[in-house]
């Protein structure tokens, strides 16, 4: 993506200096009046030094994560339910939230003697139901995902005349975002850039106002994952558009359509889009706690993964950048998944499928190629046909050049070489199941798939799969997250390939086929 050097970007609608002058005052005044200090503080703007040296920039951390609900949703729910009528606040208010909205709302109502309804889908991790309700918000568990809490929640404000906090799609909310972006120009005078977290847009939205209305020539760049990149899609296209799908690694942002109030106001003032990967986003939340021995979600750990990647694209040096740590709310059985893909985040290791000669010898040799790299990892299945696979982890030091001229060096040596970092089944699913070739197989076909992690759904699943099917594999590891992932093979004829599609297609479950994928084809396949 290009850097802009004006408010307003190339990319935008047509849109007069005069239109984006009249937005930005009518924010700055709005941010200005919000009132969030009731229940959020002053957030420290906190120097990340290691990461700072490595990259040859100076790098500051606005922390949210350190807020009272340990996110920064709260400033905008308060600022919402702060300037309700004593009508409207005798009714109540609801919300639909799995997550930091959720306790940010349940916070502000406490705060105010107001009743607060915090429609949540049945796979919400209990930890974030339980301290919603000890926050006197009274949880309303409702479907498996956030849009079927969305839906009850909307049917709920016409049935009971409860006010809506929508967690983004408002100005009083986008407002109370801003009050960011207003601390960290008091906080530090000279800033180049500032760099954002986006699902739906309200955060990003406000903190935009708040410092282009200021200081126009502060870039402000937005960051979101690969797999869920609803506002630089809104922005190729000109207009909102909706997702198929969206990745749940950082489900804060998970959100499929960017706001339209966030969107008419950030398409104009936001300078570049970064998208960054999974494996990228675990190594910032490592950077993050090796600076400050703090513990982002993997949303909260966004911003800092796009500023690294901004900074190598674009060759910055010298800059005083600022990246906003949006929240801390993670699972602690999620860090084990963050951990395991940290290291790829940083091209700091490698992982190769290699494929042997078994022949006496043949391992020693092929190790004597690694060098004195440290081994992570070391799987190996024997293949037919005197053939061996090895998938093999390696720590780099050098980063990309080295891995490049590590895979030369072994195909020049006769190795055939699959470089697996991108190939995301690989990562979640073959590295953990090496040894299960099954020769002669008849038509499997392999899938994998997302389903809701609550009670009874892996039984559901097998249930609605093997009931046409025959399941000849089958792989399932708990992340801490809402969804679970598995990897599936089913036998299916060929004739039967079309209504096999259909059955898939009905369960409601996320699914891609991986039949043709080369791990597979090298640790797993019938051939």
């Amino acid at each position: 993506m290009p850097q802009h050097d004006t408010a307003v970007s190339s990319r935008s609608s047509p849109a007069s200096s005069a239109q984006v002058r009249k937005l930005l005052e009518h924010y700055r005044a709005r941010i200005e009046n919000a009132q969030v200090y009731d229940v959020a503080s002053v957030s420290a703007l906190d120097s990340a030094p290691k990461l700072s040296q490595r990259i040859d920039n100076r790098v500051l951390l606005k922390r949210e994560d350190q807020q009272s609900v340990h996110s920064f949703k709260l400033r905008g729910a308060y600022n919402k339910i702060v300037q309700l009528s004593p009508e409207q606040r005798a009714r109540g208010v609801v919300t639909a939230s799995a997550g930091n909205h959720a306790q940010g709302v349940a916070l502000a109502a406490q705060q105010l003697g107001i009743p607060a309804h915090i429609v949540m889908p049945r796979t919400t991790p209990a930890l974030k139901v339980e301290s919603v309700r000890a926050l006197g918000g009274k949880a309303i568990l409702h479907g498996d995902a956030y849009d079927d809490a969305r839906e009850h929640a909307e049917r709920l404000v016409a049935d009971k005349g409860w006010t809506m906090v929508h967690p983004y799609d408002d100005p009083d909310v986008i407002a109370g975002q801003g009050t960011i972006g207003r601390e960290l120009l008091q906080q530090c005078g000279n800033l180049d850039a500032v760099f954002v977290p986006v699902g739906g847009g309200g955060l990003l939205a406000g903190v935009a106002a708040a410092i282009k209305s200021a200081n126009p020539k502060i870039k402000i760049i937005a960051v979101e994952p690969d797999d869920s990149n609803c506002f630089e899609a809104a922005l190729r296209a000109g207009r909102r558009v909706v997702l198929p799908r969206v990745g749940l690694f950082a489900d804060g942002v998970a959100v499929r359509q960017i706001g339209e109030e966030p969107f008419r106001v950030a398409r104009h003032l936001v300078d570049d889009t970064v998208l960054v990967s999974v494996d990228e986003m675990s190594a910032a939340t490592r950077d993050i706690f090796y600076d400050r021995r703090a513990l982002p979600e993997p949303a909260g750990a966004l911003a800092v993964a796009g500023l690294k990647r901004w900074v190598h694209e674009h060759g910055v040096t010298g800059k005083t950048l600022a990246a906003i740590i949006s929240g801390a709310n993670v699972n602690f059985d999620r860090l084990r998944h963050i951990a395991e893909r940290a290291e790829l985040g940083d091209d700091a290791e490698a992982l190769l499928a290699v494929t042997l000669p078994e022949r006496p010898g043949a391992y020693k040799q092929f190790v004597r190629h690694l060098g004195r790299r440290p081994v992570t990892e070391f799987n190996y299945r024997y293949a037919e046909g005197g053939q061996a696979h090895v998938f093999v982890g390696l720590k780099l030091a050098g980063g990309n050049e080295e891995l490049e001229a590590l895979i030369k060096g072994l195909r020049d040596s006769g190795y055939p070489v699959a470089d697996l970092r991108g190939d995301e089944m690989a990562k979640e699913h073959i590295r953990f199941m090496v040894g299960g070739r099954a020769p002669g197989l008849a038509d499997e076909r392999l899938f994998r798939f997302e389903f809701p992690e609550r009670p009874g759904a892996l039984a559901d699943f097998l249930q609605a799969i093997g009931s046409r099917w025959n399941i000849s594999l089958f792989h399932y590891r708990n992340h801490g997250a809402a969804n679970g992932r598995v990897l599936c093979g089913l036998q299916i004829p060929k004739k039967e390939w079309a209504q096999c599609r259909r059955t898939l297609d009905t369960l409601g479950y996320a699914y891609a086929e991986e039949t043709d994928n080369p791990a597979y084809q090298l640790f797993l396949g019938t051939h």
